[in-house]
């Protein structure tokens, strides 16, 4: 397990981490697909972005260029460097850059991504992010 329990802790993802979750992302995309809409809030130089995963559905996310803070309250496998780890409560995690994170939500499971940014649209913050922000639930919610 690599998320440092004591410290909440998420180190930055080997290459070849990502690319496990790359695979999973693929299996993910040929099944059906459950909409998850994303809430954005931009206070104080921060730029916040939540997301429900209902219970029973896996999710990939995009690749994570920057450090943020992650907020997960619910119950959830996490792909992390390495492995897995499940997190059952309520989580305030220091999450390093150059990550690209999958979740099994075993009961509704939110995920709130905080960063510092200059930002002031989402489009803007998305970009800063993110190397792949086609990939994200927001972009499909605005097309």
């Amino acid at each position: 397990m690599n998320i440092v329990a004591e410290e909440k802790r998420i180190p930055a993802m080997s290459r070849k981490s990502i690319e496990k979750v790359r695979e999973l992302e693929q299996q993910l995309l040929s099944m059906p697909q459950v909409e998850i809409k994303t809430e954005h809030a931009f206070h104080a130089g921060l730029y916040a972005r939540t997301i429900k995963i209902p219970a029973g559905c896996a999710l990939s996310g995009a690749e994570i260029t920057v450090d943020t803070v992650l907020i997960l309250s619910g119950h959830a496998t996490m792909a992390v460097d390495g492995g897995s780890v499940e997190l059952d409560g309520y989580h305030v995690i220091q999450a390093s850059a150059q990550r690209k994170q999958a979740f099994i939500a075993h009961s509704d499971t939110y995920l709130t991504m905080i960063f510092h940014t200059k930002a002031s649209t989402v489009e803007d913050a998305e970009n800063e992010f993110t190397n792949e922000p086609n990939m994200l639930g927001s972009r499909r919610e605005r097309i």
